[in-house]
């Protein structure tokens, strides 16, 4: 069982890569303005208790690490194959980073950390570092296929990503194999009796022990917080005096506690599909369910469907699925899971929408296949049957970073309010509080993270209006959130999960004389 969108997972990648669409985004206010004061000095300071929630004004404090930390040399080379996909062009270099592998003990043992990089093509800013969302999304294998949508950023910028520790190879964690996995998708994840519910639960708990067995004491340092600090060590060896950086998604979250920890080394930071930093465990999950409502209003407006009739009828078909799964071509069945998470992966691109009218015609007509195919992308499962890592490393993350464990009773409890937002998505999105974390081995650090920066540098936060995964009002919580002076809210009146690359050619431009001439916007700049 693999949540549908944590902050918005990986997908929000491959939705990107895909060129997730929306109407043409030309036109509005750029509203040029303050000029960026990133190239001055950075101001190191006192680093907060590593392995706690950031606290206030924190910023790091390089001369606390060992040299053998802050001097290594990366030892660049050819970039090979990894997890299936084949290895990139020339253009590609990759190399190891050591890391502590306990932030709190930075001179004891270390963990590798895998890293990406094609140079510059013209005269360098500096490095430019990718973060594609999740938590969990592989940036060695995402930044290649993302280059030609930033290659206008490569002028000026080493474009630089990296597997984050627990992902991929950077010490990925494994915590089910292929058949235990197939055989968890026959669970019921909206549980509808005593023995259902049961079924869910003891597959959580299994779940957790098999990240414990792979994770050993790696699973106690894979926060957003560890990660954070990860990303100003890469700062100081890859040579730059401040931190350069693309967020997506989850990566939205890892660049506000990097903007908290660091103040003084932020340098040009857009944030583009912003997570809600003020919301906990349940308010996540509610706002996810208010966005992927929303966005199955819009599409199902564009097919000329009244929306509250639609979603009945969506919901309907999902009952029937879930007391008859659906057959499919490969004699595989479609569950309630399946079904639901097929329809989740076309709302992040309005591109997608056509496919998935045509997979619920199909399924309506009692076939699965279309459905089925659009699971498995998500759930990223080949056609020999192995399945990625990606929700594994997210579940590992995630469940570190979240103090709160939602009981089962209180996610029934909550099951009206959850059902009264969305009947499609409201019941699995309820109770996924309790099952996703569900006895975890290693306790949560934070409610929610800490995100002010005072004295940073303006940084750039992008939010789209029809964004299903990480709704719009994230943005503005996450600009007021960094401060004063500090968060720059940039709109885009579009559809899908992110604004950069997505057929506007206002935010384009925008986000680009921001990273390449350190033009800042007018806080509340809109493009429609």
């Amino acid at each position: 069982m693999g949540r549908l969108a944590r902050w918005a997972a990986a997908v929000a990648a491959a939705a990107l890569l895909a060129g997730c669409g929306g109407p043409d985004g030309t036109g509005g206010d750029t509203g040029k303005g303050r000029s960026d004061p990133s190239a001055g000095a950075s101001s190191p300071g006192t680093a907060s208790p590593p392995g706690a929630a950031p606290s206030p004004g924190a910023a790091g404090d390089s001369s606390a690490l060992p040299a053998s930390l802050t001097s290594q040399q990366l030892a660049w080379g050819r970039c090979g194959a990894a997890a299936g996909s084949p290895a990139p062009g020339r253009d590609w270099q990759c190399a190891t980073l050591r890391a502590p592998l306990d932030w709190s003990r930075p001179g004891g043992e270390t963990i590798g950390l895998a890293l990406i990089r094609a140079g510059a093509t013209g005269e360098r800013t500096g490095s430019l570092l990718f973060n594609f969302g999740g938590p969990g999304g592989s940036g060695v294998q995402t930044l290649p296929a993302y280059a030609s949508a930033v290659s206008t950023l490569r002028q000026r910028y080493d474009l630089v990503s990296w597997d984050p520790r627990g992902v991929g190879a950077s010490e990925g964690v494994r915590c089910r194999d292929d058949r235990g996995i197939q055989a968890a998708e026959a669970i019921d994840t909206t549980p509808d009796t005593p023995a259902e519910e049961q079924a869910y639960l003891r597959d959580a708990a299994d779940f957790a022990r098999g990240c414990a067995k792979a994770a050993g004491k790696l699973l106690a340092h894979v926060s957003t917080t560890d990660t954070a600090r990860d990303m100003d060590l890469m700062r100081q060896v890859l040579g730059d005096r401040q931190m350069h950086y693309f967020g997506i998604s989850y990566g939205t979250e890892l660049g506000g506690v990097y903007a908290h920890l660091f103040p003084g080394h932020v340098g040009r930071l857009v944030l583009d599909a912003v997570v809600d930093p003020t919301a906990d465990t349940v308010g996540h999950a509610l706002n996810q369910t208010r966005g992927f409502q929303r966005a199955l209003d819009d599409y199902l407006k564009s097919t000329g469907q009244d929306p509250a009739n639609g979603s009945r009828q969506i919901a309907d078909l999902l009952a029937r699925i879930d007391a008859k799964p659906l057959p499919t071509a490969s004699g595989r069945k479609l569950t309630q899971t399946l079904a639901l998470t097929g329809i989740v992966l076309p709302l992040y691109s309005r591109d997608s929408w056509p496919r998935l009218t045509a997979a619920l015609a199909a399924a309506r007509r009692g076939d699965g296949t279309g459905l089925l195919a659009s699971a498995d992308s998500y759930n990223d499962r080949d056609a020999s049957g192995h399945y990625g890592t990606t929700t594994h490393a997210q579940r590992v993350i995630s469940c570190l970073d979240d103090r709160q464990r939602p009981t089962p009773e209180e996610a029934k409890r909550r099951l009206p309010e959850f059902e009264r937002i969305s009947p499609v998505f409201g019941a699995f999105m309820s109770w996924d509080t309790a099952g996703w974390c569900h006895d975890w081995p290693v306790a949560g650090q934070y409610d929610t993270p800490r995100v002010d920066a005072p004295g940073a540098a303006p940084i750039l936060v992008v939010g789209n209006t029809g964004d299903p995964a990480t709704p719009y009002e994230g943005a503005r919580k996450m600009a007021d959130g960094l401060g004063k002076g500090v968060g720059v809210e940039l709109t885009w009146k579009g559809e899908g999960h992110g604004a950069y690359g997505s057929g506007s050619d206002c935010v384009d431009s925008t986000v680009d004389a921001y990273l390449l001439d350190g033009t800042v916007p007018r806080d509340g700049t809109v493009c429609s």
